[in-house]
C-alpha cells in the first residue's frame, strides 16, 4: 500500500493529519507501513498531483476523502467529521479507508 500525505508550506494541520494517519494505521493493523509527506509548492504540481487542499491523504493515489467538484489548489482544505469541521479527516474515517485500500472490508 502506497499512503501519501501532501501538504503546503507551513499546514498548520500537517502535524494533526500526521497523528490520526499514524494512529489510524495502527488501529487497523498496519503498523509497519509508512507513509511520504510531500510538500505542494505550487499550482502546476497541484493540478498534476489532483492536490485539492491541504492536508490531503492519497491511498494508492485515490483520495478517500474527495468531495465532488473540487479543484485543484494551493490551499487548506478542511474535512467534514461527526464532531463538525476539522483540519484533517478524522481517526475513524482514516481507518475505514485504510480498511477498504487493504481489503479489509468497507468503502468511504
Amino acid at each position: 500500500m502506497e499512503i501519501e500525505l501532501f501538504v503546503v508550506p507551513g499546514c498548520p494541520n500537517q502535524r494533526l493529519a500526521e497523528e490520526q494517519l499514524r494512529e489510524a494505521l495502527d488501529g487497523v493493523g498496519l503498523s509497519g507501513e509508512t507513509f511520504t509527506t510531500r510538500v505542494i509548492t505550487d499550482q502546476g504540481e497541484a493540478e498534476r498531483s489532483g492536490f485539492t487542499g491541504s492536508p490531503t491523504i492519497l491511498i494508492d493515489g485515490r483520495d478517500p476523502f474527495a468531495e465532488p467538484g473540487s479543484s485543484p489548489s494551493v490551499a487548506c482544505r478542511i474535512y467534514r467529521t461527526p464532531h463538525g469541521l476539522a483540519g484533517a479527516p478524522g481517526v475513524d474515517r482514516l481507518r475505514h479507508a485504510l480498511r477498504a485500500a487493504a481489503g479489509k472490508g468497507g468503502g468511504v
